[in-house]
């Protein structure tokens, strides 16, 4: 894992490999961007509270489409788990993301590529607008609640990667729902954790960093690399017990 050094998950428990892929998924330049481009709008208003409750409904709803999402991935594999080759599929797709990723470090946005298209940029400025300017606190959180929902659905394609890749570990190791459930709260702290710290710098200094094309780069290559790596070892070695014991 970059930055972070070798991770062997063979001889790791399940809850720290969810926190580790869970980490490095949060490393979401899509994600910080949003949230990067709604705080600067939002503490021009000058007012800490509003900046508060507006990033931290964005952050709820996020977070719970994402929950959706990993739902929606964990019963498809549920349904097919009884064909011995999902797991090599699920490395095979984790591994086309990686490379995509990969390759947006050196071709940022030329060919194929999994991030927030630009003619859909604009929409997500009259959305973040739109929250940011209302008055009443009521109607602003409602626009943040839409905002939400529309950007959760815009960037799927960049955090599409690593759920796919944590739930066939699910998968693999025959995990129960419920135990998938207390195992997705895992894998959203470290997740939510640079949103978090982005988040806690605007409320505090009530200033907010813009996120950067360059910035953007740098995370793609760091999450590319990992999934890549961990989509390998998948599928050289499919079987559950010599992913995580």
């Amino acid at each position: 894992v970059p930055l972070v050094g070798e991770v062997g998950l063979a001889d790791r428990s399940l809850l720290v490999s969810t926190l580790v892929i869970g980490f490095v998924d949060g490393v979401n330049p899509c994600s910080l961007w949003v949230i990067s481009v709604l705080l600067t709008i939002v503490v021009r208003t000058a007012s800490r509270r509003r900046v508060l409750v507006i990033g931290s409904v964005f952050l709820a709803v996020t977070a719970g489409m994402y929950a959706l999402y990993m739902a929606g991935i964990y019963s498809a594999l549920s349904v097919v788990r009884h064909l011995g080759a999902i797991q090599v599929a699920v490395a095979l797709a984790a591994g086309i993301f990686g490379a995509v990723s990969v390759k947006d470090y050196f071709a940022f946005k030329k060919g194929l590529s999994f991030t927030i298209k630009d003619s859909a940029k604009p929409g997500i400025y009259a959305r973040v607008r739109a929250a940011a300017g209302q008055r009443a606190l009521l109607p602003a959180l409602l626009a943040t609640v839409t905002l939400a929902v529309a950007v959760s659905l815009l960037e799927t394609p960049c955090t599409a990667g690593f759920p796919v890749l944590w739930t066939g570990l699910l998968q693999a190791n025959g995990v129960a729902p419920l135990e998938a459930a207390g195992l997705f709260v895992v894998y959203m702290i470290p997740f939510l954790l640079d949103e978090l710290l982005v988040f806690g710098l605007a409320v505090v200094t009530m200033r907010a960093a813009k996120m950067q094309e360059k910035h953007g780069q740098l995370l793609k290559l760091v999450a590319g690399v990992t999934m890549l790596a961990l989509a390998s070892a998948m599928a050289i070695d499919p079987a559950p017990e010599t992913c995580v014991e």
